[in-house]
């Protein structure tokens, strides 16, 4: 299959009521491992490589071209996502590489500066047919704005949508980046009322950190976009010491890769179970 519209997916989710699960990839074991558990739940997902990752590879054109070549291999529907980008141009380089979808954060920059930079990106964006995700705020772990107590105002979230034009949005509601316990407290009640507010699907980053009821009660209160990527580097972490350590001489890279690998893939397909995608691939 072919990559599929990130927008595609979302509005399918809106129809089915369930989340999208969006999880990033590294290495080509975690790109093959995302696809592998979400054609085990039969489930769509977005595949996201994100500026740091970029930059930790030296590269995005290759990153794109695995990807691509990942998902024409499967019969699992998947988008390609840009995430956490803060450079314009790497932005740019994206839609050129067949990325269907970018995040483009200009969180940190004053009000009217972000306004105005991610109004012209998602103008650039529409005319070549590429989905647009936006930050208000920032999102913490980096001190930023998903630090305790720091939440998004709908009223303030509903005019960057009109303003910029963006296609989703990722708010603030207690996540935090990097979180290696799932001990994260949504304010659930403010996702309802940032759901009335914002036109557009909302999207919940630092999800890592957020306890699997929580994660399917923010879906249900109207996040449709879960963004996902510590707690399953921890799982394949994980499943690479496991094997290490009862195999201390190992050398050869594929016998501790393809566990962690096959965990990755079994921990994808249950969050999405979670997310109430599983089983939701056929609609596409």
């Amino acid at each position: 299959m072919t990559l599929v519209g990130t927008g595609a997916l979302l509005r399918a989710a809106e129809d089915g009521r369930h989340g999208v699960g969006a999880f990033n990839a590294v290495l080509l074991e975690q790109l093959e491992a995302v696809l592998a558990g979400a054609a085990q739940a039969d489930a769509a997902v977005v595949v996201q490589v994100s500026e740091n990752a970029v930059a930790y590879r030296g590269a995005l054109r290759p990153l794109a071209a695995a990807a691509a070549a990942a998902v024409a291999a499967t019969g699992t529907p998947a988008s390609l996502h840009l995430d956490h980008a803060t450079r314009p141009e790497l932005v740019r380089e994206a839609v050129e590489s067949g990325f269907t979808s970018v995040m483009y954060d200009g969180a940190r920059l004053p009000w009217a500066e972000n306004v105005e930079r991610t109004r012209a990106l998602t103008g650039w964006c529409h005319e070549r047919g590429v989905w647009v995700e936006a930050e208000l705020g920032e999102v913490g772990g980096k001190d930023g704005a998903h630090a305790p107590g720091v939440r998004t105002d709908p009223e303030e979230a509903a005019r960057f949508v009109e303003r910029t034009g963006v296609d989703a949005l990722a708010v603030a509601v207690g996540s935090s980046h990097a979180m290696t316990e799932r001990r994260a407290e949504l304010d659930l009640a403010l996702v309802a009322r940032l759901r009335e507010a914002v036109p557009v699907p909302l999207v919940l980053h630092g999800s890592s950190g957020v306890p699997d009821d929580t994660l399917a009660a923010a879906v249900a209160a109207g996040m449709r976009k879960i963004n996902l990527s510590t707690h399953l580097n921890a799982v394949f972490t994980g499943a690479v010491r496991d094997v290490l350590a009862r195999e201390p001489a190992l050398v050869d890279p594929r016998r501790y890769l393809a566990p962690a690998r096959a965990a990755m893939a079994d921990e994808v397909a249950r969050v999405l179970g979670v997310l109430g995608a599983a089983g939701g691939a056929s609609a596409l």
